[in-house]
């Protein structure tokens, strides 16, 4: 069956000599039909985003995911090898932006949300053939005549289903939170989405004086990385337990100042500590209720602000033992806002720009306001001190951009509810290399947070909960015949995408106004994550295809999914069934350049395939 091949032979001649060969005799499909009735073993293909061409790094992962459903096949199993594309998000539309040279999603809207839709679905499909000619010349096995692709109407319908039983359980919810935004593309990010897009960079390191309002020449002192906040402060924090000083010194303009930080970190803090004098040790709790004067007072309050508060938060390993809280821009800030009843200073909006009530930094991105607030702090002789502060800051996974954390409405899965679940079930996975499992994996389900449903954003799955615009009452939809009941007439060519959902409306069926969708679509992780159902259309079609795939006995991909698709798949089957999605997982490492970063296709970090498939072939890349 095996030529001995001479060196001097043409591999690429062999090659696809030996596809052809197999594609003329039905070779892959024998192979599934011989099988079939067997003992099963299931598999399931991480659907790769099709936004553009594939890497060298899929090769790898190919290489992998097809070794052991072929081995299984081998000893007389019958495995699935379904092929499947993920089609939705923001990948998609900033590919699609590119190309149309739209910047905002102003310029989206103005373009018009359907004709850029159609755009979206034109480009993935473009890039799905590319993706089937690499697969079959590598010779990874997959049935690629009838893939599950993530914008058709029954995977849509089937999420949509998912999203029902979510809502019946108490567990998807709308909530004011401050979460993980992304101003570039003007929508939040769940946190796994936020855990691919960590960066090292250099802020500016900054302590800051705020004078006491009754005490002149008194000052507290606050050190924050984020100057760009400073304009939504509105209380400080400190911790009750811990000491603090006020201490004499020389100040600005040579005249004695006195401050006020945490007595630990004096040394580290304070300039030419040696010429400070100790005037009084307090505790934090003796500094509560104490007001200041505001830096900036943009925005009117009727709320009281601008006071000391106490925090557990506060630590004193770095800073200066004192925290500046802006409620608008920080997850324990909002906490401590609530509690304390603290107003929201929203200075920077949704676009990442200062608004025009903040005069000396209107319209500034928010991070190169920063160099403008030490500036203007500094000419009023509030800026005590300046320096660099390196740190891994979170962007935007796709575009690069920095994120801000940020005040906002948006939808939520209460997947905290079912943390222990979750545990448990990871435990019974056998996880390749094995540390994964607790390490990586078990480190991010012990502290996990609820996930972040809601996209504002135009191509992708629309949450299908539609809101009464008099009373605020919601309903969420699982089906499209429900949706019919509810609108009382038939969709029967209906394209489930915005804009053509969204123009969908129907009475109240409780009584009260108009029910209208919330225009919210959902996090793309979710659509790929719903696939061991959503693949079959399940349960509107596709019962039996389901209960035949469900678990998998194997997946794979790189480690970097363990907090993309591996935690999606695991999260929704245990909050739906209680159950693993998968029973066995490999995660493979990246492929690096020669700066050591990993082969990134959104980055442009790739060795193309078809070079080197082409020079040396198919299986010594596989090898």
């Amino acid at each position: 069956m095996f030529k001995a091949v001479d060196s001097r032979v043409d591999i690429q001649q062999l090659e696809q000599e030996q596809l052809a060969f197999w594609r003329e005799q039905r070779i892959f499909q024998r192979t599934m039909d011989e099988r079939e009735g067997g003992p099963g073993f299931v598999f399931y293909e991480g659907p790769p985003t099709a936004n553009g061409k594939p890497g060298s790094h899929h090769v790898l992962s190919r290489a992998f995911k097809d070794m052991f459903p072929r081995y299984k096949t081998m000893q007389g199993f019958y495995c699935l090898r379904r092929s499947g594309w993920d089609t939705h998000g923001l990948p998609v539309e900033i590919e699609v932006q590119k190309e149309l040279g739209l910047t905002s999603k102003q310029d989206i809207e103005d373009y018009g949300v359907a004709a850029f839709n159609d755009k979206c679905r034109a480009s993935v499909l473009r890039y799905i053939s590319d993706w089937e000619a690499l697969t079959e010349r590598i010779a990874f096995w997959a049935d690629l005549d009838k893939p599950y692709v993530t914008f058709t109407n029954d995977y849509i319908e089937s999420v949509w289903w998912i999203l029902r039983q979510l809502w019946d359980k108490g567990l998807l919810y709308r909530g004011h939170k401050v979460v993980p935004y992304s101003p570039s593309s003007g929508t939040p990010l769940s946190s796994h989405e936020v855990s691919l897009g960590y960066k090292m960079v250099t802020d500016p390191s900054v302590v800051v004086r705020f004078p006491l309002r009754d005490q002149p020449g008194v000052s507290f002192l606050a050190w924050t990385t984020t100057p760009w906040t400073l304009p939504g402060n509105a209380a400080l924090a400190v911790g009750a337990d811990i000491d603090y000083v006020r201490v004499e010194g020389p100040g600005e303009d040579g005249e004695p100042e006195q401050l006020i930080l945490a007595e630990k970190l004096m040394a580290q803090v304070l300039k030419e500590p040696e010429r400070y004098q100790i005037l009084r040790c307090l505790k934090g709790s003796d500094l509560a209720g104490l007001r200041y004067l505001p830096l900036y007072s943009f925005l009117p309050t009727e709320k009281r602000y601008a006071y000391v508060v106490t925090a557990d938060y506060v630590r004193i390993d770095d800073g200066t033992g004192i925290v500046h809280a802006a409620p608008a821009y920080g997850i324990d800030d909002m906490a401590l806002g609530e509690q304390h009843d603290l107003p929201l200073f929203r200075t920077v909006v949704e676009d990442g720009r200062f608004i025009e009530q903040a005069e000396p930094f209107a319209g500034m991105w928010f991070k190169d306001a920063d160099k403008e607030i030490i500036r203007e702090l500094s000419g009023r002789g509030l800026m005590y001190s300046v320096g660099s502060y390196e740190h891994s800051y979170p962007h935007n996974w796709r575009d690069d951009q920095p994120l801000m954390y940020y005040a906002r409405e948006t939808w939520f899965i209460r997947s905290t509810a079912c943390r222990q679940a979750l545990v448990d079930l990871n435990k019974t996975i056998n996880w390749v290399p094995q540390h994964i499992r607790d390490g990586r994996f078990g480190n991010w389900l012990d502290d996990l947070k609820d996930w972040s449903l809601g996209r504002e954003r135009y191509w992708g799955t629309p949450l299908p909960i539609w809101v009464d615009d008099s009373n605020d009452d919601m309903l969420c939809v699982g089906s499209v015949a429900e949706l019919e009941q509810l609108a009382g007439r038939e969709f029967p060519e209906l394209d489930l995408h915005r804009p053509w959902i969204d123009d969908i409306t129907f009475p109240n069926p409780n009584g009260g106004g108009t029910m209208r969708r919330t225009p919210e679509v959902i996090d793309v992780w979710f659509d790929s994550g719903a696939m061991p159902l959503a693949q079959w259309g399940y349960p509107h079609k596709g019962r039996v295809e389901f209960e035949g795939q469900f678990p998998a006995d194997y997946i794979c991909e790189a480690v970097d999914q363990t907090r993309g698709w591996f935690f999606a798949l695991h999260a929704i089957s245990a909050m739906l069934f209680e159950e693993v999605s998968f029973r066995n997982v490999i995660c493979l490492g990246f492929i690096l350049n020669h700066e050591g970063k990993k082969m990134s296709k959104s980055r442009g970090i790739v060795v193309g395939p078809w070079e080197v498939i082409n020079s040396q072939g198919a299986d010594a890349m596989r090898w």
